[in-house]
């Protein structure tokens, strides 16, 4: 399942964890090209342990090959985000609708402590930042739909392009506050156990954020290019 709870027991894995993280906050832009020289430096390993970590990410999709340039990050595009989001809309809709189904009370208790957790930030105007893993308040969900096929299409395939997208341009601003209500009435709708309202607005959360994260890509990269 998702692996940034596991213990990183070797080099090569605390390699791979580091760059991941970076790249999904931003501390290694999107688009930039990736040299192994200069990541082995960076994180003083060998580049045979760089040129590893590199091929998990590009598994996690955070990273592209192309033809005379070799390995770069992503680029975060209007397109790449209609595609990831038309996907993660009706993957996570159907998690909601799992979870009000299959999660337990405690999971739901526990769901809506971590969101209580969450508000402590909401209400000081911080960013609405969440840890990967069971502090995310998604992956809480996803896991509990308890479709073992489900969560691994979205927990070990686009959850950190996802997490990309969110954290650089999703998690600031006005829609902090709403994005926190709507997380309330998708926990309310779980624990009534209303499996078809849970799916509603868990999609309608969704293509809100999606709206959201477009119109922050398009002012920071008005021609889409």
């Amino acid at each position: 399942m998702f692996d940034s709870t596991t213990v990183a027991v070797t080099n090569a894995d605390k390699t791979f964890l580091s760059i991941r993280n970076d790249i999904v906050e931003g501390v290694i832009p999107a688009g930039a090209k990736l040299s192994e020289q200069e990541l082995s430096t960076r994180y003083s390993v060998s580049r045979a342990v760089v040129r590893e970590a590199i091929n998990r990410l590009e598994a996690n999709h955070l990273i592209e090959r192309k033809a005379n340039v070799g390995a770069k990050v992503v680029t975060l595009s209007p397109e790449g985000l209609s595609e990831l989001y038309q996907i993660r809309e009706s993957l996570e809709g159907m998690a909601a609708r799992l979870a009000a189904r299959n999660m337990s009370d405690d999971e739901i208790n526990d769901l809506s402590g971590l969101l209580t957790k969450h508000f402590d930030k909401v209400k000081t105007g911080e960013r609405y930042y969440q840890e990967a893993g069971d502090l995310d308040f998604h992956y809480r969900i996803i896991v509990g739909s308890k479709n073992k096929q489900l969560i691994s299409l979205l927990s070990n395939g686009i959850y950190h392009l996802v997490r990309m997208y969110r954290v650089q341009l999703g998690m600031a601003g006005p829609r902090v506050t709403t994005a926190y209500d709507e997380h309330k009435h998708i926990v309310l709708a779980i624990s009534q156990r209303d499996e078809e309202l849970a799916e509603i607005l868990m999609r309608r959360h969704i293509e809100y954020s999606r709206r959201n994260i477009a119109s922050k890509l398009s002012t920071v990269n008005p021609t889409g290019a």
